[in-house]
């Protein structure tokens, strides 16, 4: 289960380290392979899964019928765009150059372990999500229960 946040820096290159609390666990779960693709519900975010668990991903959303629009997009945003990444020797993974510059990432960005996959934000992005703030109406009846 991958949490917590980390700043990132993003070589020259488009290169970027995962951070070294997550390595092993990376390495566990999927061998150093990741899949790269686009947030499709926000903009300045893209996803990182561990192989195997995007293949579940993957699978799901492609069993989806393709006769809606909302449905197309989804697969072309997550499946036609997505990029498989191998960590290298030194826990690095190339970010293509079109996921970059299609979310605004630069040379800082922000990692963000969600569970069963990581966000890569902008920093711009995430400044503009920590600022963001819930209320009641957000919440809705499902979640005015959650004791935090």
């Amino acid at each position: 289960m991958f949490q917590g946040e980390t700043a990132i820096t993003v070589d020259d290159k488009g290169r970027m380290a995962v951070p070294t609390a997550h390595r092993d666990l990376v390495a566990r779960a999927c061998g150093n392979r990741l899949v790269l693709t686009y947030n499709p519900f926000e903009s300045g975010c893209l996803w990182l899964y561990a192989e195997k668990e995007w293949e579940r991903v993957r699978d799901d959303v492609m069993a989806k019928p393709n006769t809606q629009r909302v449905v197309r997009t989804l697969q072309q945003k997550l499946v036609g765009s997505a990029a498989h990444l191998e960590l290298d020797g030194n826990g690095r993974i190339s970010l293509p150059s079109s996921h970059r510059h299609a979310v605004g990432i630069e040379k800082k960005a922000v990692l963000m372990g969600m569970g069963d996959k990581f966000e890569l934000w902008s920093e711009q992005a995430h400044r503009a999500l920590i600022q963001q703030t819930l209320s009641d109406e957000d919440l809705g009846d499902g979640l005015l229960d959650l004791k935090l």
